[in-house]
């Protein structure tokens, strides 16, 4: 691509390589299962929210990534949302602990440095999936509540990042008009190169001309 070529659609980031996917997909998979354990299977609205909440900071990610090729504004508006809905699921967690007369881990519990080493190395639902079925209430609650605050903090890091970018880059529509005025600064370009080249061509010509004339009279 040209030096004076501003690319005005994008590239798409890898959102399956972005660790808080991956953890925000854990926190999909493990809320599922949790709110079939635990929460009542009818009658409960929690259980829908708990899921719904899950699942919407896990596709808005995919959605923002998508839509970042063509607006960036719009990305960072799904990062948002998926950032909300984290927060939301949290509070669930938080409340189904406090109701339960559960244990919230914090520094200084037994469990709680353990499971914090543990979900800082580990991202992937491959890793997680054989304890759904074994992990207590309590324990699934805490590894939900540190996956939420790992997520939300990862992403307002990236969120920054991305906002640093847009200041710099600008939308689409400052990038179209780059685009159009780097393709005007080629096409002047040209066409300056073609018309020296026309008359340098010019004068080889005359030169060429002037010395067959003066060969021929001699």
């Amino acid at each position: 691509m040209d030096n004076n070529t501003t690319q005005v659609l994008r590239k798409q980031a890898n959102w399956e390589g972005l660790y808080f996917y991956q953890k925000a997909n854990v926190l999909y998979q493990l809320t599922f299962v949790f709110t079939k354990r635990f929460l009542p299977a009818h009658g409960d609205r929690t259980v829908d929210q708990m899921v719904q909440a899950a699942r919407s900071g896990k596709q808005n990610i995919v959605e923002g990534s998508a839509d970042g090729v063509t607006s960036m504004e719009m990305e960072l508006k799904l990062l948002n949302v998926a950032r909300s809905s984290i927060k939301e699921l949290k509070e669930d967690y938080e409340d189904y602990i406090v109701s339960r007369h559960l244990t919230r881990w914090s520094a200084g519990n037994a469990r709680y440095d353990g499971m914090l080493k543990f979900c800082r190395n580990h991202n992937r639902i491959e890793d997680y999936q054989d304890f759904f079925d074994r992990w207590t209430d309590e324990e699934m609650a805490n590894v939900a509540l540190t996956l939420c605050h790992m997520v939300d903090k990862m992403m307002t890091t990236y969120q920054k990042q991305q906002e640093e970018t847009f200041i710099k880059e600008g939308g689409i529509k400052e990038r179209m008009t780059a685009a159009r005025l780097g393709y005007r600064t080629n096409q002047r370009e040209e066409i300056e190169r073609l018309k020296s080249e026309l008359s340098a061509a010019k004068r080889r010509i005359a030169e060429l001309e002037a010395q067959l004339g003066a060969s021929r009279a001699r």
